[in-house]
């Protein structure tokens, strides 16, 4: 369209290493392996050329959907008429005494390699989340009893107008925070440890990591946790109770290892997964009066 080959056109001009990709399909670039093409992709991997993305897309009135490790996102069959700003190039930490500071691109389980091996704990958790550290704190990403509003001291994001500023309140609930609306990007954040023992810390992580494999099914294609805890239940007991372990649906399945989990067994579209989705929510609901909400983000 030609609103974002004029995106395209302004951002070559104005920052020519910026890396740009149009009709980008996002099957590579989400867990689930399904989506069809985006209209427009930045990928930047400094905060100038980050900065320039956002301000020249709202200068030409295009709203960008910030994109992370794609680990919580479904992305329709024919693609999506959106600039996406993909933030995995910003991926760095440093350490100053018990604070990581690291770009909103690095990835959750990296994240927690290097505070593991600096002799920091509080990120066990985030071991093995798939999920970037920008899309992390949009969602207030969690496991095994962390979040990251344990950790978070401050943010800096950048504003509707490609300006940065620093984030204190966070307003962090379950899967929520400040930056869910999706207006401003998560730049860097600052992260306050507490010192441990690297075996211990490791020992620690290794011990989640034995539980996840055990537990979920990571030998295939998924986006995590497909639905929201609902009050008072767990999504995956509801489904289970409801005989809907290895439903299936074309080539999406709710998981024979965990009911919370679908997964995309081989070729699945995301027509697949929303059709098995709807079928599971109405079968939920009829039978145990619970109305189940998605986790994973639809990009329209």
């Amino acid at each position: 369209m030609k609103e974002f080959e004029a995106l395209r056109e302004r951002l070559t001009a104005l920052c020519p290493q910026l890396e740009l990709r149009a009709e980008e399909p996002m099957s590579r670039h989400t867990t689930f392996r399904v989506g069809g093409p985006c209209a427009l992709m930045a990928l930047p991997k400094t905060e100038q050329e980050a900065q320039t993305a956002v301000a020249a897309s709202h200068e030409l009135g295009i709203a960008p959907f910030f994109l992370g490790n794609g680990s919580n996102l479904l992305v329709p069959d024919r693609g999506v008429e959106r600039f996406l700003i993909k933030t995995t190039g910003l991926d760095w930490v440093e350490r100053q005494g018990t604070v990581l500071t690291a770009g909103g691109g690095i990835t959750l389980a990296r994240l927690a390699r290097f505070a593991q091996g600096e002799g920091l704990s509080g990120l066990e958790f985030a071991h093995g989340i798939p999920g970037s550290l920008g899309g992390g704190v949009t969602m207030n990403a969690g496991a095994y009893g962390g979040e990251l509003k344990d950790v978070v001291c401050s943010v800096t994001c950048i504003n509707e107008a490609g300006e940065t500023e620093e984030v204190t309140e966070f307003d962090f609930g379950y899967r929520h925070s400040a930056f869910s609306d999706g207006r401003r990007m998560v730049l860097s954040a600052r992260l306050e440890l507490t010192p441990g023992d690297p075996q211990a810390i490791l020992a620690r992580m290794e011990e989640l990591s034995a539980q996840r494999q055990a537990k979920q099914p990571l030998e295939y294609p998924s986006a995590g946790s497909m639905f929201k805890r609902p009050p008072g239940h767990y999504a995956a007991a509801l489904i289970d109770q409801c005989g809907l372990k290895g439903f299936l649906v074309g080539g999406a399945q709710v998981s024979e290892k965990h009911a919370g989990f679908v997964v995309n067994r081989g070729g699945a579209t995301c027509e697949d997964i929303l059709m098995l989705v709807d079928r599971v929510r109405t079968i939920v609901r009829e039978k145990t009066g619970v109305e189940l909400e998605m986790e994973v983000k639809l990009l329209q």
